[in-house]
């Protein structure tokens, strides 16, 4: 019987091009070390929009707006499947056995050199990424717990291009980093944790959802941690033992109802409160949602009148 990996052993181990590959899909496009796939979690694609960077065992779909690693899209893909039976497939699309484990892929530890953190200012001076935090409704709530991370990449012509987003710090001290076009990691991916309350904790898949809550609930005092990917999960997992209180507010699909399961069985006193955004996907959806309906409420009305033009005034 195949001796399964850990997810932290396929992230090291497994390539996403090799694993599109054999799942059948090759990138459309080409930019630089980016590959552009049309989209492997939608069907009404008609534009390449699945952003791939297999230095950085990152992807991107501009659709669903989600990322991450490929145990994300492991995930993604195969929503029916439990996260250890994810983890074989994984494995098995792959041709990856542990008897003959290959060196770990060049992966975050090793990308210092191709990126350089230039600076980090404080969320409120770039007009890019105040918008992208206000279109989704965290932008007050990003105060204080956002930064502004600016950094350039060096390409393999030692090229340097400069990009910028929003961004805060994991356990890791890595710059988890996203903006309207990319969600991903500078340095080595962890959980983030604010403390706060030492026998409470609410627990996140990413900081939009945490600041989400945070616009719904301003004056909580829980502890908080964030996975920034659910492939860590087993770490929020460990992290939140130490608390008596433990409330989960992961996403309403196959991948975050898996999750808030195996959270539930090693926790059992944990509570699953993803009912605070029922009829959405996450907590940002149900806070963008409530403010479209605010912002239809109050624009103008298109009334017969509208559309005449007036050809002179007396």
């Amino acid at each position: 019987m195949l001796e399964l990996l850990t997810a932290k052993e396929l992230k090291e181990q497994a390539s996403l091009v090799d694993f599109l590959s054999r799942l059948g899909h090759q990138p459309a496009r080409k930019y630089g070390r980016e590959k552009i796939y049309y989209s492997v979690l939608r069907d009404d694609d008609s534009r390449p929009s699945l952003s791939v960077n297999d230095d950085l065992g990152v992807w991107f779909d501009h659709g669903t707006r989600k990322g991450g690693n490929i145990v994300d899209l492991g995930l993604a893909l195969w929503k029916h499947l439990s996260f250890q039976e994810v983890l074989q497939k994984i494995q098995e699309v792959c041709l990856i056995s542990t008897g003959d484990k290959k060196p770990p892929r060049p992966r975050i530890s090793v990308r210092v050199p191709n990126y350089i953190v230039q600076d980090i200012k404080e969320i409120g001076t770039h007009p890019a990424i105040n918008n992208y935090l206000k279109s989704r409704q965290i932008f007050e709530q990003a105060k204080g717990i956002l930064n502004e991370v600016y950094y350039c990449v060096i390409d393999e012509k030692g090229e340097k291009k400069q990009f910028f987003a929003a961004g805060w710090k994991n356990e890791k001290g890595a710059w988890e980093v996203r903006n309207k076009y990319f969600k991903g990691c500078l340095g080595n991916k962890a959980i983030s944790f604010v403390a706060g309350n030492e026998k409470k904790v609410a627990v996140f898949e990413g900081f939009t959802n945490y600041l989400s809550w945070k616009a719904e609930n301003p004056i909580a005092d829980q502890s908080i941690i964030v996975l920034n990917t659910i492939a860590l999960l087993a770490d929020g997992i460990e992290k939140a033992m130490g608390f008596s209180s433990v409330d989960i507010f992961f996403d309403r699909d196959q991948g975050g109802f898996l999750a808030s399961r195996d959270l539930m069985k090693a926790l059992p006193y944990a509570t699953d409160r993803s009912m605070a955004y029922e009829g959405f996907n996450d907590f940002n959806d149900k806070l963008v949602a409530a403010q479209k309906i605010v912002d239809e409420a109050v624009a103008p009305k298109n009334t017969i009148f509208s559309k005449v033009e007036v050809p002179f005034q007396r």
